[in-house]
């Protein structure tokens, strides 16, 4: 089954941006094109390009075809998770029905509207919660393991 990650794609490219731009020092002149984010991504730079134009139309990010100096519109404390999902995702749900099922067979069609019933409460849930976790608090997430790994690596 495949699933989605271009929740954690986006979020990545964000933080990248910051990082790159505002927390490495003489960065702020240099230029960030999408093979450098496709690089720590571990992707190709043309899906990088894709989801910062669905970042871009979410009003998340500023930048200019063919200039590579992508910007945040807000700080990062004012972007949210849920934010950046709906850039991204729209309104495509977390969690997916099996849509091949019998439809003769009374426990396959009932056992559907179940279970979408508890997605939707599922899907309410982790959207409310995505609206209290900023970006920053992810790069506040980041700062503490990048910490910790460099303490480790520092005593090895």
């Amino acid at each position: 089954m495949k699933y989605s990650t271009r929740l954690s794609d986006a979020i990545h490219i964000l933080a990248f941006i910051v990082i790159h731009r505002e927390q490495l020092p003489g960065n702020m002149g240099m230029r960030l094109a999408s093979s450098d984010i496709a690089a720590s991504i571990h992707t190709n730079p043309s899906f990088v390009r894709q989801l910062m134009m669905k970042l871009k139309h979410g009003g998340l990010l500023l930048g200019e075809q063919g200039v590579a100096n992508p910007r945040l519109t807000r700080a990062p404390q004012d972007i949210t998770l849920h934010d950046i999902y709906k850039a991204v995702e729209g309104e495509k749900p977390l969690l997916h029905l099996n849509k091949d099922i019998n439809a003769e067979c009374q426990v396959g069609t009932k056992i559907q509207m179940a279970l979408q019933d508890a997605y939707d409460e599922v899907q309410n849930a982790a959207e409310a919660k995505m609206k209290n976790i900023s970006l920053q608090d992810i790069l506040d997430s980041y700062s503490m393991y990048a910490t910790n790994s460099e303490s480790k690596e520092m005593i090895s």
